[in-house]
């Protein structure tokens, strides 16, 4: 499993009957996870009074903030240079994955090792952690999204680390129809990326199934890949889907392109107050031998 240690802004604290107590910054919120299934006592009364906001889920889906205190709409949290802009939105999410620190200090170590220029395709790219990262390791990034707010947050996470002035591009856009376009146009990349949903829908309705598109989407991105490249990264928070799927599929499809090593497994979090680990999906990961 890929541990996260070194998040000084982030810290799981405690975990309990379906529930994480969590510090974002000076910030603490107590939101559901699936993975907690044990029984470490109720955590809205083990930390009364110290809890800022809870999510509420309903049992029809979806859900609710309970804002116990007076929050911002929005603050910010660091994970060494790099700053990302916390919001509250619906669905218990807070425009983060800390876990994936674990992966964007694998990132910047081999773009900047690689000691030449990196061209990173970013799909499925979110509020753009990773963007960011390779932003700061020196890297060229094209970023892509299907949702145009979360394509305007990873600006806005681009610019709180400083990282403005660097080559990046983002894009609102069905990653599938991108791809395709990009073989036609004869554009290539060193390093790719994608965290893939369960399930979504593309920037004009088109719609996305992991079980269905993830095979077509690894073997479009293996035609993009560079004489030369350098990792491709995949992640996933999609319920039983086993990691030894992501190994396979890399091991089909990117390493017959080239040569490289295959790792596969849990990214988690360690939990402050005790010495379990909370996981926090999977990975697959192709990198090259340079």
């Amino acid at each position: 499993m890929l541990v996260v240690k070194d998040f000084v802004d982030y810290e799981v604290i405690d975990a309990s009957l379906g529930m994480k107590y969590e510090r974002w910054g000076k910030y603490y919120l107590l939101r559901p996870d699936p993975e907690v299934i044990w029984d470490n006592g109720d955590l809205s009364l083990k930390y009364k009074g110290k809890i800022d906001a809870i999510y509420h889920r309903n049992t029809s889906g979806g859900g609710y903030w309970e804002n116990l205190k007076k929050l911002p709409d929005r603050w910010q949290v660091s994970y060494r240079d790099l700053v990302f802009n916390i919001k509250q939105m619906g669905f218990k999410h807070t425009g983060l994955f800390p876990e994936q620190a674990a992966n964007w200090n694998f990132f910047i170590q081999k773009i900047v090792s690689s000691k030449r220029s990196i061209k990173v395709l970013n799909l499925f790219a979110y509020t753009g952690g990773a963007s960011v990262a390779c932003l700061f390791a020196g890297a060229h990034v094209v970023h892509v999204d299907s949702s145009r707010g979360m394509v305007e947050w990873a600006k806005e996470n681009v610019n709180s680390s400083h990282l403005q002035k660097c080559s990046i591009r983002y894009l609102v856009d069905d990653v599938l129809k991108f791809v395709k376009r990009e073989i036609r146009r004869g554009n290539q990349y060193d390093a790719i990326i994608m965290d893939p949903p369960s399930y979504g829908r593309g920037s004009n309705g088109e719609v996305w199934s992991l079980e269905k598109n993830l095979y077509e989407l690894v073997s479009l991105c293996a035609e993009v890949l560079s004489d030369e490249p350098l990792f491709f990264q995949i992640n996933s928070y999609t319920t039983g889907l086993s990691a030894t799927v992501l190994h396979n599929l890399l091991s089909m499809i990117v390493n017959k392109k080239k040569q490289g090593n295959i790792t596969s497994g849990e990214i988690g979090l360690p939990i402050t107050t005790n010495q379990l680990l909370l996981p926090c999906g999977i990975y697959g990961r192709w990198e090259s031998n340079e």
